[in-house]
């Protein structure tokens, strides 16, 4: 690996390539760099923006992001076998790039008239021409956890407790690769949905818990990050078990908190039903021939 490039050598390239091209009139920089209340560290992205005269020469010839470093690996997103891009379109374009020194920038070029602000925290790097919009004192405010509603509410307990059955019946099917991704994917997602809507109701819904929740730790106490812990199993089967019993416990009494808050009506039905069936199979015998 070679050395990592300083915050400066990559602003320097950045805008060094902006300057020295006519065919890009503006930067822009935005995600993690541009929120203030983000803590900066060495691998942090360079999220940044090149507005451009016209977006098709610069993915006609692909080689040009040379000039940004040796690449250890590349995606194009807006290029792929689902959806291939359109050289003649004239539609963004995004290349994100990470370097063999371990910087990355992810890179999206637009248009100059199709660009639009999107309130996501964003900084103005360069503008030639005077056309960028005046960005206001951005904080990560777009990423705030929002309050759920009603619907919100109910399709989640719904969820949740809908999807157990079928981890608790792959359990004692001995079907521990589904059992174990279920558990992380879908009804993670749901628990991680409620552990925010209570979060976020303790701090007015004006903070954010970062993409794919990385900072919950910050506001949970200790005795509730350890037991989110406890919900992360290895593939052992009664690990998992137990990570599926505790999640249930989280749930609920995060559930309960936020249905007190906002007048709406948590499932107990749902709950000691689904809980009763999946005890029920945690206790049958592996070759029991019937359930009940």
């Amino acid at each position: 690996m070679k050395k990592m490039r300083t915050e400066k050598e990559m602003f320097d390239l950045i805008l060094g390539t902006a300057r020295e091209d006519e065919r890009i009139r503006a930067v822009i920089m935005n995600g993690s760099r541009a929120n203030k209340d983000v803590k900066k560290d060495c691998f942090q992205d360079y999220d940044i923006v090149y507005l451009v005269t016209d977006v098709r020469p610069f993915v006609k010839d692909r080689h040009w992001i040379d000039r940004f470093g040796k690449l250890m690996i590349l995606q194009m997103p807006d290029d792929t076998s689902q959806q291939p891009y359109d050289p003649d379109s004239g539609k963004s374009f995004t290349y994100l790039m990470q370097f063999m020194d371990g910087t990355r920038i992810d890179l999206k070029l637009y248009s100059v008239e199709d660009y639009e602000d999107n309130h996501e925290p964003a900084v103005s790097l360069l503008d030639k021409d005077s056309i960028l919009p005046e960005f206001s004192d951005h904080n990560g405010q777009c990423y705030w956890i929002k309050p759920p509603t009603q619907k919100e509410f109910e399709e989640c307990c719904n969820e949740f407790w809908w999807l157990l059955p079928y981890v608790a019946k792959e359990l004692w099917r001995n079907g521990l690769p589904l059992a174990k991704t279920l558990l992380e994917t879908n009804i993670r997602e749901e628990l991680m949905k409620m552990l925010c809507w209570y979060i976020g109701s303790k701090h007015d819904y004006k903070i954010g818990t970062g993409k794919m929740n990385k900072y919950i730790r910050s506001y949970l106490t200790r005795e509730e990050w350890i037991s989110l812990k406890k919900t992360y199993p290895d593939l052992k089967t009664d690990n998992i078990w137990n990570a599926m019993f505790c999640m249930c416990t989280i749930f609920r009494e995060k559930a309960q908190a936020v249905a007190k808050l906002w007048g709406y009506e948590y499932p107990i039905q749902d709950d000691h039903n689904v809980l009763g069936y999946i005890e029920h199979i945690h206790k049958m015998p592996r070759d029991a021939g019937e359930i009940f």
